[in-house]
């Protein structure tokens, strides 16, 4: 009784183990174009992996006077994508709509161009 207990123990641990996805280190460049937004004050960016959040903005940097803003993101997923939208002057784009799918590339960083509210 004792060797099925053993046995049925080091089966399950086997099976947990092999459970757990492979994750990756993840480098996402964001460019998001804004010129045709009057009087822009505030641009961010939500989404599904940290350090991204859908509860907040993470602010993005003005790369070019009203009109190009720009964000590095490094994290840990073991997905093939993330989601994201764009927050400027604390209005989402594509509001009621799916977010925007980002497929990592294979190489070490993606880069991801987008202008506001347009697919």
């Amino acid at each position: 009784m004792k060797n099925i207990v053993t046995i049925i123990a080091i089966v399950f641990s086997l099976l947990m183990t092999s459970c757990v996805q492979k994750t990756y280190k993840k480098t996402v460049v964001f460019s998001l174009d804004v010129s045709e937004i009057k009087n822009v004050k505030k641009v961010g960016i939500r989404g599904n992996d940290k350090p991204l959040s859908w509860d907040y903005d993470t602010e993005m940097k003005e790369i070019k006077k009203d009109s190009l803003y720009q964000i590095t993101i490094t994290g840990e997923t073991g997905y093939k994508f993330t989601e994201v939208k764009f927050v400027v002057n604390d209005t989402f784009e594509f509001q009621n709509e799916d977010n925007r799918r980002v497929l990592f590339s294979e190489k070490d960083t993606t880069f991801y161009n987008a202008k506001f509210n347009n697919r």
